[in-house]
C-alpha cells in the first residue's frame, strides 16, 4: 500500500505542475482580452470539454469525471480572468485593456 500511495503522491505533484503550466497560459490570456465579458466564452468552454471527454474516453477514464474536474477548473479560471479584467478596467478609468492587443 505504501508504494501505491507514493505513486499517487508523485502523480499529484505532476498534476499540480501541469495545472501550473495551464494557469500560466490563462494568466496570459486575460491580458489579451479587452473586458470581463470576454472571460466567459461558452463555445470555447464546450470545445475544451468535448476534447477532454474524448481524450478521457480514449484512455479508459470516465468522461464524466474528467468533465466535472474541467468544469470546476474552468469556472475558477473564468472568475480569475473576470476579476483581473475588472481591476485592469478600473485602473484604466474604464477603458479597454491595451496589453497584448497588438
Amino acid at each position: 500500500m505504501a508504494e501505491v500511495r507514493d505513486e499517487i503522491d508523485r502523480l499529484d505533484r505532476e498534476l499540480v505542475d501541469l495545472i501550473s503550466q495551464r494557469f500560466g497560459f490563462v494568466d496570459r490570456a486575460w491580458q489579451l482580452k479587452a473586458n470581463p465579458a470576454e472571460a466567459y466564452v461558452p463555445w470555447r468552454i464546450q470545445q475544451v470539454i468535448d476534447k477532454v471527454r474524448a481524450h478521457a474516453n480514449d484512455k479508459g477514464l470516465p468522461p464524466e469525471l474528467t468533465e466535472a474536474l474541467w468544469r470546476q477548473m474552468i469556472g475558477w479560471f473564468v472568475q480569475y480572468e473576470e476579476e483581473k479584467l475588472r481591476r485592469q478596467m478600473e485602473g484604466n478609468g474604464g477603458g479597454s485593456a491595451d496589453a497584448g492587443n497588438a
